[in-house]
């Protein structure tokens, strides 16, 4: 086995570990539906809060915690699958989905033992998310930044404008630029 085939359960696992240790903690130290300043000069910003959260991200469809089950469980499937067919220079790629995995099995965890996920940090003025939730939107993130920079469309060859001959039918003799007259 190389390196890079470790790379995606590396990855996962410590997300899972610090995921799973930051929420029991919480649990353990935290009463549901209280604030913990954990640094009072950055109350004003951050704080830790334990609340729980059976829907999608933000509290969204909370009555459709067992399609989220189901979800999470396809999702870490297809991303252990899918990551054996990348090819061996896809670093980010592979950190990516590692996030992604790691970030699913975590609330997969949280809602096939609790029913609903926790959740823990809150940075004032956005909705109270977990180191899952993090790393799930920083590995999708990271694989929307890797399509768009191997994208065709930010090819050199690709962005030059075709020559006229290529538009324009040979037997037409208009101007392609017609001078604007005054």
């Amino acid at each position: 086995m190389k390196v890079r085939d470790l790379v995606l359960f590396v990855i996962a696992l410590s997300v899972l570990i610090a995921d799973q240790a930051s929420k029991a903690w919480v649990i353990e130290n935290i009463p549901l539906n209280t604030t913990f300043e954990i640094f009072p000069p950055l109350a004003d910003f951050f704080v830790l809060t334990h609340i729980t959260n059976a829907g999608a991200a933000f509290g969204l469809f909370p009555q459709a915690s067992l399609i989220f089950t189901f979800v999470a469980l396809i999702v870490s499937v297809v991303i252990v699958v899918y990551y054996r067919s990348i090819p061996a220079g896809q670093w980010l790629v592979r950190v990516s989905l590692g996030l992604q995995l790691g970030g699913a099995i975590g609330n997969l965890i949280d809602r096939l033992r609790f029913g609903a996920v926790t959740d823990l940090l809150y940075v004032r003025y956005f909705p109270v998310f977990n180191i899952a939730d993090a790393c799930i939107v920083t590995g999708v993130g990271l694989l929307m930044f890797h399509l768009w920079r191997t994208s065709p469309n930010t090819d050199a060859t690709h962005n030059e404008a075709a020559p006229l001959s290529t538009i324009l039918p040979p037997e037409s003799s208009q101007d392609p630029n017609p001078k604007a007259t005054d």
